[in-house]
């Protein structure tokens, strides 16, 4: 009966580990959370994982979490395909829509698999 009490660790329990391991590297690095989770509304939007400023210059940076157990298929980034990013930069853009000015931003990847890999400008809204 003992297999009755092992939890089957899921994809989302795995997903919001890995953002919070994400969390925690770029806290260290000097990045402050802004947001965590930013969705746009309606179905068919975006969605942000990290929204984060960095004090240094006010830079808001969006940031997109990925883990992968294994290097297959690309890894973690290459599991950031075309249609990922509009669907990121849709959502940032409707995230700046809100903000009275708007702040120097960039896009960030960080790749969680056995290390973490710090992606600063992985891509552009254009």
């Amino acid at each position: 009966m003992g297999f009755l009490h092992n939890k089957k660790i899921t994809t989302k329990a795995r997903g919001d580990a890995a953002e919070d391991a994400a969390l925690d590297h770029l806290q260290a690095a000097g990045l402050q959370l802004v947001v965590r989770n930013y969705r746009t509304p309606g179905r068919g939007g975006g969605e942000i994982d990290l929204v984060m400023r960095d004090p240094r210059d006010g830079t808001l940076v969006f940031v997109e979490v990925r883990r992968r157990a294994s290097g297959a298929h690309g890894g973690a980034g290459g599991s950031i395909t075309g249609v990922k990013q509009r669907r990121i930069v849709f959502a940032a853009r409707h995230y700046l829509s809100r903000l009275s000015t708007l702040p120097p931003c960039r896009f960030d990847v960080v790749l969680v698999e056995e290390r973490i890999e710090w992606i600063q400008g992985a891509f552009d809204a254009g």
